[in-house]
Parts: structure tokens; C-alpha cells; sequence
């Protein structure tokens, strides 16, 4: 019997390119760049200040994202639903693709979940999600780009009472020349609050994408997490795009003077 699909024409698909022909070697990615939940799955049980917070989508990232793309004249590629649905930077297989409990929220709908609807979130918001980011990887390579992978995010200042008092987080997993080369150049250039692994790290399972598209190519990848009440108004995502295309910028030009770039 074939499986109900969630989306709905009318929907449109489950991600987003903006600037498909850039020119830039940077590709960006944001995973949690929408509070839009598919129509199928109404609110999952959620009220409507629980599915405006953070819990629902990364509050500024994709605004700084956007930014950061015509920026840098670089590709992006965006989620158009909630990670709610699915969080698109989990495999299918961890219990947190689909938060049953994030911080203080319990996740009614996301409760007990079946292998079935497992299966049909999977379907129609993951797999056409990374399917994207492979193929523009791939035709890049392909093609002899030299590429580096930037996914954007945002993190909340106060989680479980406990105030974070960082900027900026700049995360990796095995491979950590891009972090090593933007953390160098934060430091030359003065800019507080930026910290390794901040705030979270791979041990904490947040690298999924990473992984998924960075390691396997082997092309330098990084992962950037903005506090999100300096990016939460027009302003401070033109300050924090401004800064990360500062600190891209001149990360790409040390990995070049240093060879660290090319991908095997």
C-alpha cells in the first residue's frame, strides 16, 4: 500500500535554493531556517508561542544566511519546514530527528511515532533536503570547484536557566581546518565572544550535516552558531553576515596560502 505523503502540492518542496548559479567556492546550508509546519501535521500539539520559539527554527539564522549568500555571490540551501517535523541535521535513525521534548516543551505529536510516519517525514522533508545539497556538491566537484561547506545556525542566550554569554560558535568534527582558520582570524582581529565547539559540540550529535557532506568529500566544512537575540532584528543579521564574511573571508585566503583547502 503506498504511504501517505505529507506535503501537498500546494506546499511547495521541502528546501529552498537561493542563488543557484553562485560563484562563490562557499556553500551554505541552513537546516533550520523555517517555523512552517506541513499542513498534515497541523501543530503537533503545540501553542502558537511554542511555535514561534526556538524550538521550532534557528531565529535569524537564515536572514543571516540570505545575507551571507548575496554577499559572497554563494549558493544556499534552505529547509522551508520546521525541525519539528524533522530536524534535518539528525539522521533518520536518532530519537531526535523528531524532538518528542526540546528544553521545556513537550512535543505532543512528535510522541510514540510509528515507523511508518518516521518513514513518510523522512521521505518528503530529509531525503529531497540532503538529495540538494549532494547534488550541488557533487556537480561542483565535478566541475573542479574548490569547495568549502558553512552551515548557519542559532542558539538561544539563556537554556535551562543558565545565561550563554558567547557570540559566536564556531563548530567542527574531524575535520577542523576551516574552524582552526576563522578561530585564527577572529583572534587577529579582535572580535569577543567567539569559541570553539560553542555552544555545543559533536559529541552532542549536532554535526549530522557535516558528516553527511563535508567529511565524505573530504572538503573543508564548519559549522556557525549566532546567540540568537543579536540576529533577531535587520540590523544585527547585517552586523553577524558582515563579521562571518569577514572571518570567511580571510580563513579561505590562510587555507589557500597553506594548501589546506584541496580536497583529496
Amino acid at each position: 500500500m503506498q504511504r501517505d505523503v505529507l506535503l501537498e502540492p500546494s506546499e511547495g518542496p521541502a528546501f529552498a535554493v537561493r542563488r543557484p548559479s553562485g560563484t562563490s567556492d562557499v556553500v551554505l546550508v541552513c537546516e533550520h531556517a523555517s517555523k512552517t509546519m506541513p499542513v498534515a501535521l497541523k501543530t503537533l500539539g503545540l501553542d502558537t508561542a511554542a511555535l514561534e520559539s526556538h524550538i521550532a527554527w534557528d531565529i535569524g539564522a537564515a536572514r543571516v544566511a540570505e545575507r551571507l549568500s548575496d554577499q559572497l555571490d554563494a549558493t544556499l540551501v534552505m529547509q522551508r519546514f520546521s525541525r519539528l517535523a524533522y530536524d534535518c541535521n539528525r539522521p533518520p535513525e536518532a530519537p531526535d530527528a523528531f524532538p518528542a521534548r526540546s528544553e521545556v516543551f513537550e512535543v505532543p505529536g512528535n510522541r510514540g511515532l510509528n515507523a511508518e510516519e518516521r518513514a513518510r517525514r523522512t521521505e518528503a522533508l530529509y531525503i529531497p533536503f540532503h538529495a540538494a545539497i549532494d547534488q550541488l556538491l557533487d556537480a561542483r566537484l565535478a566541475a573542479g570547484r574548490n569547495l568549502v561547506l558553512v552551515t548557519v545556525h542559532s542558539f538561544t542566550p539563556v537554556y535551562y536557566g543558565k545565561p550563554r554569554d558567547g557570540h559566536l560558535g564556531i563548530l567542527h568534527d574531524a575535520d577542523s581546518r576551516l574552524a582552526d582558520a576563522m578561530l585564527a582570524v577572529s583572534a587577529e582581529t579582535g572580535l569577543a565572544g567567539v569559541s570553539r565547539n560553542y555552544p555545543y559540540g559533536p559529541e552532542d550529535g549536532v554535526t549530522h550535516t557535516l558528516i553527511r557532506h563535508g567529511l565524505t568529500r573530504q572538503i573543508a566544512n564548519v559549522m556557525l552558531e549566532i546567540r540568537n537575540d543579536l540576529i533577531a532584528e535587520e540590523a544585527g543579521q547585517a552586523l553577524w553576515a558582515d563579521r562571518i564574511e569577514t572571518l570567511l573571508r580571510g580563513a579561505l585566503d590562510r587555507l589557500d596560502h597553506e594548501g589546506g583547502r584541496r580536497h583529496a
